[in-house]
């Protein structure tokens, strides 16, 4: 059974920065992609960030050139650094792991933004 878990969340001024981070447990041979999504009050569940098993990533416009997306295979972690955050930036953010043709999430950590 893989369970996910993030960590990092929190409350920030606006302008400030976070760490998000995922670590996987279970049996697991290989992950083909991470990622973060985030679900804001009354909207739905979007992309952040997602990071392919070779490296290569991809990032919603909202977020480019503030957050950066990272994993470690080796650990099966995956982080999520959160600079120049913004109000709208404030959401629940969940981590996904692809492992061959499965989807798995983790519960959430909610991120607020104070202006």
């Amino acid at each position: 059974q893989v369970q996910l878990v993030e960590s990092g969340g929190g409350l920030v001024q606006a302008g400030g920065s976070l760490r998000l981070s995922c670590a996987a447990s279970g049996s697991i041979l290989s992950i083909n992609t991470m990622g973060w999504y985030r679900q804001a009050p009354g909207k739905q569940r979007e992309l952040v960030a997602r990071i392919g098993s070779t490296g290569s990533t991809n990032y919603a416009d909202s977020v480019k050139g503030r957050f950066t997306i990272s994993r470690d295979g080796a650990k099966k972690t995956m982080d999520l650094q959160m600079n120049s955050l913004k109000p709208e930036d404030t959401a629940v953010y969940y981590c996904q792991y692809i492992i061959y043709t499965r989807v798995y999430w983790g519960q959430g950590t909610q991120v607020t933004v104070s202006p």
